[in-house]
């Protein structure tokens, strides 16, 4: 069943949007698009006799926009197609087994805009930037913060005593980095123990607030368990490499509710992120991680060694940061109702 193109269609509240980067292979731009819409919801490869029009008129795309020259193409996606409260769901639909279509050359997910019931069926972050920052008693400076180097190798009772060093020289966090779980030269717990207890000494010294952000990063109830650790000494972060530890794991230590903020690592992003013609945006990961409640996440610097321009890591930072973001190029409208910045 093709048929998805549909340039008058106005996209209702209900419907998810996506905008893509389209290259075909071989096919018309008008063709590609509607490859990407079939797969991407309630097509395939042939046509199917079970297939019907009652299925097709409730649950077909439309591909409303297109230009050819820019070579971009707008989807609107019945809201009936994802599971509420299920990214993994959304991303296996529009991020799946379109990206691997013989058909196209390069396809790119530009972003999203998740319509209003979709959005309220995730928690969004328990604390958020406000809430972070008025349990520092830091409202009008950035929080400074340090990475402990090297990132492995350390022991213990170094790696606890460089967190020290930082915190009384000026940091308000410390975190680890994103390779440090519980290998044999720094176990999990014995670094938490000890870190913690710096940290302690740290706020006696300076009469400030600060932070420890500890990787917890593992198989789901491992995470769990390790969160739980954190939080019995004293720890009110953790840290999860979100990429690799995944969108249900995440889900699950998100929606447990463990009193703990969570920080976003995001390792393994520019293997999606950073072919400007295929992949994902880190815009879509940023708006995805700020719905399932991340509390805060590295979003990119535009300086230093990592790849990412002052205006994708602005676009980033307004995304997360405010209540609603109003459409321009490359951007979709996204009201973010009640989920904290």
């Amino acid at each position: 069943m093709q048929g998805y193109l549909n340039l008058g269609y106005e996209p209702t509240k209900e419907d998810l949007i996506c905008e893509f980067y389209i290259e075909p292979n071989r096919i018309t731009f008008e063709k590609a698009c509607e490859e990407i819409a079939a797969e991407s919801s309630i097509g395939t490869w042939t046509d199917i006799c079970t297939m019907n029009r009652k299925i097709g008129e409730k649950l077909g795309p439309r591909i409303f926009f297109i230009d050819k020259k820019k070579k971009i193409a707008k989807i609107a996606y019945p809201g009936e197609l994802f599971e509420p409260g299920n990214m993994a769901q959304i991303y296996s639909s529009i991020a799946g087994n379109i990206f691997g279509m013989k058909c196209l050359n390069n396809l790119r997910l530009i972003d999203i805009q998740f319509p209003e019931y979709l959005r309220n069926s995730f928690p969004g972050p328990k604390y958020g930037l406000h809430e972070i920052r008025k349990s520092m008693n830091i409202v009008n400076r950035p929080l400074l913060g340090t990475i402990i180097k090297p990132k492995v190798g350390l022991d213990p009772l170094m790696h606890a005593q460089v967190a020290y060093n930082a915190w009384v020289g000026g940091c308000d966090v410390v975190k680890d980095d994103e390779n440090l779980t519980n290998q044999s030269f720094n176990p999990f717990e014995k670094r938490i123990v000890e870190t913690f207890r710096r940290r302690e000494m740290a706020e006696r010294a300076t009469g400030e607030r600060k932070i420890y952000l500890a990787n917890i990063t593992a198989e789901t109830r491992e995470m769990i368990r390790r969160a739980r650790f954190v939080k019995r000494h004293g720890g009110e972060f953790v840290m999860i490499d979100v990429l690799t530890a995944g969108f249900s794991a995440l889900q699950t230590i998100r929606n447990l509710d463990l009193g703990v903020a969570i920080h976003a690592h995001r390792a393994m992003h520019a293997a999606i992120t950073r072919n400007p013609k295929h992949g994902i945006t880190m815009l879509v990961l940023a708006k995805s991680y700020r719905l399932v409640g991340v509390d805060s996440l590295h979003i990119g610097t535009a300086v230093g060694k990592m790849e990412g321009s002052k205006v994708d890591v602005a676009e980033i930072e307004e995304e997360v940061e405010q209540k609603k973001v109003n459409a321009r190029k490359d951007v979709l409208v996204q009201d973010w109702g009640k989920i904290k910045p």
